[in-house]
């Protein structure tokens, strides 16, 4: 069961001397609940980063293998979202060529998890699986382009013969003649190896064989097969050094600040070609998950897709507090599990809007309650600023929409916006925010791009775009933050 806080009716105790004493107790709890109900909440002061301070996310070498794992588990809820039939049922598709896997793996001198993980990540175990209907596009159980498959695996693509086939096998398949399209499959994968399993496997162990030869390290071989062996030397390139970066320091090193041109080229790519490595180690442990820990994976599968962003991953339901009513949300303030979301963007990036708390009188209140955040989404939203101001977008603030709510404030938001949930909203726990999506110029809404994507990675926000806004939601480790906040 979710945990909800509610304010204590009364402090009064059990009769103890008689009625006048009853009535003196009576007035005074009375007189106490009117204070906490109308008293002044508690002002937190204007804090903001210091620029000094040394950033607990930066990357370090001895934090590479955390970062890869954050990195894995922040950008793992697309795989768990559009995976055919849902994920459970995508790796235990895939689990199926396991042996052939290993085969290959073996012959190739690779990984055999990761080979497997790209299967899951790219045709989620399908090897009839079609990215492009004129067959030039990827094609397969690896997912392998025609041009690619033709000039650099040694792979037989003949196109127009795959596509005379696989409308064949169409027809065959809406007439019900199974044994027919199985025929003219077989006949597929003689003339367009894309489509034969083991032809699939072999063509790509050739290109991570070869793009290990160029690249000199299997993570950056693994990078290279979305993103291509040029894009990635010139990424590289402009990163500087000696020898060839760790993909985890290409990725989390290149910032505005340090690499600005390695930083440009990466995120330039537009194709989430920068994550494909992350979501090929999160495919990894699925596939971990559904040999040691089936219950878990179906766990985190419900998670995953409770809502359109992973933030019921950082936040479980049945784990998390939720603030019932305004008296419960007054408490967590008292108790300093609440703080001020202050107006002052020139200090820290952020604005906010005006409208912020506008239903608060209909439940008697002062738009003051639902004015702020856990002190950890605080900080958070103050790195994210920091980041868009660094990144490029200006000096000018981004406008937040909404912070905390208790409940009873979400149940009469549902009512009139059909954006808002009258079920479980993360806003009720204090650890989400709305940024709106009116920005200041393309160069700040570019510049929010780009912080939200290595936020993510980091396993620090869930987010999804809303119709007027960003809708993020921090996790608990973005406490990290709280010792570079300064008055």
């Amino acid at each position: 069961m979710h945990r909800l806080r509610r304010q204590p009716a009364s402090r009064t105790r059990a009769l103890r001397r008689g009625a006048g004493v009853l009535l003196l107790a009576i007035v005074v709890a009375g007189a106490y609940l009117v204070l906490r109900e109308t008293g002044p909440l508690p002002r937190s002061p204007t804090q903001t980063i210091d620029a000094g301070a040394p950033d607990p996310f930066a990357y370090s070498e001895g934090r590479r293998e955390q970062l890869e794992d954050r990195a894995a588990s922040g950008l793992s809820h697309v795989l768990y979202a559009k995976s055919p039939g849902g994920i459970v049922a995508s790796a235990r598709r895939t689990a199926r060529w396991r042996p052939l896997i290993e085969e290959v793996a073996s012959e190739g001198g690779l990984d055999p998890d990761l080979l497997e993980a790209i299967v899951l990540l790219e045709s989620a175990g399908r090897s009839d699986a079609v990215a492009d209907p004129q067959l030039e596009g990827a094609v397969g159980l690896t997912q392998i382009l025609a041009g690619t498959g033709q000039s650099l695996l040694d792979m037989r693509v003949e196109v127009r013969s795959s596509r005379r086939l696989t409308r064949r096998i169409a027809r065959a398949k809406r007439a019900g003649r199974e044994s027919r399209a199985r025929a003219l499959a077989a006949a597929r994968r003689r003339v367009d190896e894309r489509f034969d399993p083991r032809a699939a496997l072999e063509g790509t162990a050739r290109y991570l064989s070869f793009a290990r030869g160029e690249l000199g390290r299997d993570d950056l071989a693994v990078v290279s097969y979305h993103m291509g062996v040029g894009n990635l030397d010139g990424v590289i390139e402009a990163f500087g050094g000696q020898e060839a970066p760790s993909y985890a320091r290409l990725f989390f090193d290149s910032t505005p600040a340090r690499h600005a041109v390695a930083h440009r080229r990466l995120r330039g790519l537009g194709d989430d070609s920068s994550t494909y490595y992350w979501r090929v180690l999160a495919a990894r442990e699925i596939m971990r998950l559904l040999g040691e820990d089936p219950a878990e994976l179906d766990r985190r599968a419900e998670l995953q897709t409770a809502k359109n962003s992973a933030e019921e991953v950082l936040h479980p339901d049945d784990e998390t507090e939720r603030f019932a009513d305004p008296d419960a949300l007054e408490g967590a303030w008292r108790d300093g599990e609440v703080r001020t979301f202050p107006d002052a963007p020139r200090r820290t990036g952020l604005k906010r809007d005006r409208r912020m708390g506008e239903l608060a009188r209909r439940l008697e209140r002062g738009r003051g309650l639902y004015r702020g955040l856990r002190p950890e989404a605080y900080a958070l939203a103050l790195y994210l600023a920091r980041m868009v101001r660094e990144g490029g977008g200006g000096r000018a603030p981004l406008t937040v929409t909404s912070t905390v709510r208790d409940q009873a404030y979400q149940a009469l938001l549902a009512r009139g916006n059909p954006e808002a949930t009258g079920g479980y909203s993360l806003h009720t726990t204090g650890w989400t925010f709305d940024v709106s999506r009116e920005y200041a110029s393309g160069t700040q809404a570019e510049a929010f791009q780009s912080a939200l994507d290595p936020l993510t990675a980091l396993d620090l926000i869930a987010w999804v775009r809303e119709p007027g806004a960003i809708h993020i939601t921090v996790s608990s480790d973005a406490e990290a933050l709280l010792p570079l906040l300064e008055e």
